[in-house]
């Protein structure tokens, strides 16, 4: 059974939210369940972005119970704690939660760049694996020295090399970037910082200037900021928000004339809540895609037989495959699968930490995998090693028409030969200040 609670600090709301199914005064956690905790937010400027991926990931979990009777006859407990996108609650909700289950949490996704770098310093003495999909350090894609973050299908650094590779193909070339005037305007926080050396990388590789323009949480206050870009007029804006502040934007942008059709978002920045709310202002807007479109595929097919008719999902009918519930469909099956795969070393039970580590190391989710899994056309496969703990440098735009995304471009893949050099230089540097010896993956089983 899947156990969802809300916990805001140290206290627990266990009202029931008429956004998610809730079960309340359940039994003690049996010896044959698998925990997996989840920091999430509910409330607050972020919630309409944090329902949809809470939702998708709850959802997957209860299908996994309802349809296979949990993972390999092991049952998922599922955990829901509200940090409101604050650092010092998520790490309260992380020391709270990562001791519960048989075995304590299998892994964490923190759901915030912020909390994960918090967490990054906290994981290793709990071996407790993070799944940062799409966020957090892009640097931990280095595992001799993160070796218990694991930010899967793509970092900020891939998102911020693809958004200039499709501005390039837009111009004509990468030749035709060099004396353009790019534009960031980020949140002011982790989250929002980290593209900034990729895009100096590729600024100081193609010549283009770029300009930084943060805002401050939450991000309802930007007139100043897109007064700033009217009078600058920068070819591109790749934005960086998140909540309330992507809509903010795209509305400013509209109050400034800046075209919509030269703003790309990342893909935090690219699904339902960020443009339905500006209504036709946001018509041409663009955002990258984690690979995944919204929609529906196989996987939603059982959901929707399973669980949505039978009032047992978490999502309303309509919020089924949208953008950020399918994120979270992908972000639970990939910790689930990784659990799966430590089974085949450590057995059919209820796995540690450590043992789920050694899952995602040697987790490789193979064209036919996927498909098995009902997750063809959303994602394509991926594979992590000691070494690799993203496992995918695609990504893809699409665009906003008013009333869907469509997407206009195919899979990009990230620049290695500008990144890595970055991931390298900057876990190094990690390394030395932590006083931390890399692990040697050659020896790693």
């Amino acid at each position: 059974m899947v156990r969802t609670s809300w916990c805001r600090a140290s206290w627990c709301l266990a009202a029931a939210s008429a956004a998610v199914a809730v079960t309340t005064a359940l039994p003690a956690m049996a010896q044959n369940e698998q925990f997996i905790p989840a920091l999430v937010y509910r409330t607050g400027p972020y919630a309409p972005n944090g329902i949809p991926w809470a939702n998708g990931t709850a959802d997957y979990y209860t299908l996994l119970n309802e349809r296979d009777g949990g993972i390999n006859g092991v049952k998922v407990t599922y955990e829901e704690c509200e940090t409101g996108y604050a650092t010092d609650k998520g790490v309260e909700c992380y020391e709270r939660l990562k001791g519960k289950g048989p075995t304590g949490a299998a892994f964490v996704a923190p759901l915030s760049t912020g909390i994960t770098f918090a967490l990054t310093e906290k994981a290793p003495g709990d071996k407790i694996p993070l799944l940062t999909l799409g966020y957090g350090r892009s640097d931990s894609r280095d595992g001799s020295v993160f070796a218990w973050n694991f930010i899967a299908m793509g970092s900020y650094w891939t998102g911020a090399d693809v958004a200039i590779q499709h501005i390039a193909k837009e111009l004509g070339g990468i030749d035709k970037v060099k004396g353009k005037k790019i534009s960031l305007v980020y949140h002011d926080s982790p989250y929002g910082k980290e593209p900034i050396a990729a895009l100096e990388a590729r600024a100081k590789k193609n010549g283009f200037t770029l300009k930084l323009i943060p805002v401050t949480h939450p991000g309802v206050e930007q007139k100043s900021q897109w007064l700033s870009i009217r009078q600058d007029r920068p070819d591109y804006v790749l934005l960086w928000g998140w909540g309330v502040m992507n809509s903010t934007a795209v509305k400013e942008a509209a109050a400034v004339a800046y075209p919509r059709d030269k703003i790309i978002g990342i893909w935090w920045s690219g699904a339902e809540p960020d443009v339905v709310p500006a209504g036709d202002q946001a018509t041409g807007y663009k955002a990258l895609m984690l690979q995944h479109p919204a929609g529906k595929f196989k996987i939603h097919q059982d959901i929707e037989k399973l669980l949505t008719s039978k009032g047992k999902g978490a999502a309303k009918a309509e919020e089924v495959g949208q953008v950020l519930y399918n994120r979270g469909l992908i972000n639970a099956m990939i910790g689930t699968e990784a659990i799966r795969n430590a089974m085949k070393k450590y057995g059919n039970k209820p796995m540690t930490g450590e043992q789920v580590r050694w899952g995602f190391e040697n987790l490789e989710l193979t064209a036919a995998r996927i498909k098995e899994l009902g997750f063809e056309g959303l994602i394509q496969p991926l594979k992590f090693s000691c070494m690799d703990h993203q496992g995918a440098d695609l990504a893809r735009i699409h665009q906003w028409d008013g009333k869907n995304w469509k997407i206009i471009s195919d899979m990009y893949t990230a620049d290695r030969s500008i990144l890595d050099p970055l991931v390298k230089e900057t876990a190094a540097k990690y390394a030395a200040d932590k006083k931390l010896t890399p692990r040697d993956c050659s020896k790693e089983g």
